[in-house]
């Protein structure tokens, strides 16, 4: 099986893995059945990337909902990958984080009324999430985004959400107290990561505000500005995968030392 020690999940308006070079498409077998679309190996800068489409391979096949996240996270592991960049589309919750910015959160609050864990039988780990995401690939990925001249963020929280609603007034304006900004995806990615001792971090673009603003968040006007984001989000992963170094010297890899229950 090719082997790649570094994953890329396209979010939300990545319906396209040209970054790579020789691309090959890679099923994946998991214990929790199958990963959202088949995974591109390729080689980007020199390195060996597996790209896997977090809503399927063409556009928006899989809802957020019914992502099956631990089949994508064990498959990325099983290929080798020990560091993972996922690309999130999110909406606003602050007035200075404008739609086209992009954000690299540092912390999360998970809303969902779900549990995402692989350790629900057999072993059991409590997993540390105090710093849930790796310090060593946020640093590249906002000196990255600096050199290009992107407005990025650097200290942000990420709100989770079911979906595939987005919220109401109510709860946006609710939100605003705790987040910065909100989407339906990266938390449970950030926390299965963390369980498999993987590196993870997200690149999150701005495509709106949210609902607090006092304007109906349109799923169009938010497809028009993704496609702008897009640009700058590739050019951060064709800029930053070379940087990436062999060696780990972050939390994440040594994150099931003393979990065990």
């Amino acid at each position: 099986m090719n082997e790649a020690k570094i994953g890329i999940i396209g979010g939300t308006g990545v319906y396209s893995s040209d970054l790579l070079e020789n691309p090959e498409k890679v099923k994946v077998y998991t214990p929790y059945g199958a990963t959202s679309s088949l995974i591109t190996v390729g080689t980007l800068g020199g390195r060996k990337v597996a790209f896997l489409f977090r809503h399927g391979e063409e556009a928006h096949m899989i809802p957020p909902h019914r992502i099956n996240f631990r089949a994508n996270i064990w498959a990325l592991k099983k290929l080798g990958c020990t560091r993972v960049l996922a690309t999130c589309a999110c909406g606003s919750l602050k007035e200075e984080l404008k739609p086209g910015d992009m954000v690299f959160p540092d912390q999360f609050i998970d809303w969902s009324r779900n549990v995402h864990t692989f350790y629900d039988e057999g072993k059991f780990y409590h997993v540390g999430m105090a710093e849930p995401f790796c310090s060593e690939l946020r640093d590249l990925l906002i000196k990255t985004a600096d050199e290009f001249g992107i407005k990025n963020h650097t200290k942000a929280v990420y709100l989770k959400i079911d979906g595939p609603q987005f919220s109401t007034r109510a709860a946006s304006s609710m939100y605003r107290n705790f987040a910065d900004i909100i989407g339906m995806t990266g938390v449970p990615e950030a926390i299965l990561s963390r369980e498999l001792e993987m590196c993870f971090a997200i690149i999150a673009t701005v495509t709106d505000y949210d609902s607090w603003i006092g304007k109906a968040t349109n799923f169009s006007e938010i497809k028009e500005i993704m496609a702008k984001n897009l640009e700058n989000t590739k050019n951060v992963l064709k800029a930053v995968i070379p940087k990436i170094q062999e060696s780990r010297n972050c939390i994440c890899k040594d994150s099931l030392k003393g979990a065990e229950a």
